[in-house]
């Protein structure tokens, strides 16, 4: 077992793989200069039973640069704990030369107390990147005029990025009533805003789910707003689109040929969708598979 890692009898007991620890994480296997290059971050979703310090443990045996840590109700740190724990979460990493890559959080609101403290507390302590929270349409109403209405709190929320330093990206979702599902309006809501203010999260399951053949299109229209990217694959169920692990389903790995291409260079953050409450470490083990199924398509 790496020495870097210790497997403690609380984590054990808590994710059910006592027997586990030996096994636990493993290297990755692209190169460094691969992964710094692209800078891949694990999304910590489901592996919040850890303490903080086994988090880092984990993500570094791995190959992570870092997390997209959950700041946000029902997360990790709680908004409303966010001056106590997040700097012990930011601790724990750093001591395993990590980072909080992107902060996924409930902020859509400049002029709102909570989501203030928790920029506030993010950008001091370092982090230059979170995930906003999404705006919905309410589809018994006419859709334009709800856009007019959000462009005035997003221009807010960049004007208050820019005062403290640190950078929004609103993630594209599937489902009709999102902001950003069909990517033509986000694309429309950023256009005068700096992506170092307000950015996009390109994810590419949600954009291949809502667009099918037409995604190539979408990357196209949000080509210049794209800040980071958002990885995870699905396959069609009847009418819903069901989470499958990377490499299983309809994402095209031509797309990674595609930003390599373009020279992106931003974060990636890994989402492990499918497996939800099947345990820390089928979690663990999925982030592992998908890892290298990502960096094999990277390179």
């Amino acid at each position: 077992m790496p020495p870097s890692f210790q497997c403690t009898r609380r984590e054990a007991m808590a994710a059910g793989f006592v027997s586990a620890c030996g096994t636990l994480v493993s290297s990755g296997t692209a190169s460094s200069g691969q992964r710094q290059q692209f800078r891949i971050c694990a999304f910590e979703k489901f592996l919040q039973d850890l303490s903080y310090d086994e988090l880092a443990d984990v993500i570094a045996e791995l190959g992570f640069v870092g997390i997209e840590a959950t700041v946000r109700k029902k997360g990790h740190v709680l908004p409303e704990r966010v001056e106590e724990d997040l700097p012990k979460l930011v601790e724990a990493l750093k001591k395993r030369n990590l980072e909080v890559t992107v902060m996924a959080s409930d902020v859509v609101n400049a002029a709102d107390p909570l989501h203030q403290r928790v920029l506030r507390t993010a950008a001091a302590l370092g982090i230059k990147r979170y995930r906003m929270g999404y705006y919905r349409y309410d589809l018994k109403k006419p859709v334009l005029p709800q856009l007019d209405e959000i462009r005035a709190p997003l221009n807010e929320l960049a004007a208050f990025n820019k005062e403290l330093g640190i950078a929004a990206v609103y993630q594209n979702h599937a489902a009709a009533t999102f902001v950003g599902a069909t990517l033509w309006d986000i694309a429309g809501l950023l256009q005068k805003i700096p992506k170092e203010q307000i950015g996009l999260a390109f994810d590419i399951r949600h954009a291949t789910a809502e667009s099918g053949l037409s995604w190539p299109t979408l990357y196209n229209v949000v080509k210049p707003h794209i800040a980071a990217l958002y990885v995870k694959d699905f396959v069609w169920a009847e009418s819903r689109p069901q989470n499958v692990p990377l490499g299983e389903g309809r994402v095209d790995p031509k797309f990674f040929r595609m930003i390599k291409a373009d020279g992106f260079d931003g974060p990636i953050s890994l989402h492990v969708e499918y497996l939800d409450k099947e345990g820390t470490k089928a979690n663990i083990d999925a982030l592992r598979r998908d890892l290298k199924t990502l960096e094999g398509w990277l390179n």
